[in-house]
């Protein structure tokens, strides 16, 4: 299963682009901070993710507020077909 849950903030957004079959996409990069607790041990965790949305809740992401906390849901892809680095596809946020 592939399915991410992560409580981030909108660090920035492009603008609401469509792709050549007509599909509304918004790319944009979250970011996290929280205490994770590993082996028993506190540790801080801070990072960084590309996301982008796509289809109808694209539009709901162009006018989320920027710095705003979200809890997004969705799952994770190659950016494309001959990249390893990863893009995090959101499915729906609150």
């Amino acid at each position: 299963m592939n399915e991410l849950l992560l409580v981030a903030s909108i660090a920035e957004r492009d603008t609401l682009r469509y792709t050549p079959a007509g599909i509304p996409i918004v790319s944009g990069t979250l970011q996290h901070g929280s205490q994770q607790t590993e082996a028993g041990i506190a540790r801080q965790v801070e990072f960084e993710i590309s996301a982008l949305a796509a289809g109808d809740i694209s539009g709901r992401f162009a006018d989320a507020e920027l710095g705003a906390s979200y809890r997004f849901k969705g799952f994770l892809a190659r950016k494309n077909r001959n990249s390893k680095a990863l893009v995090f596809h959101i499915i729906d946020f609150i």
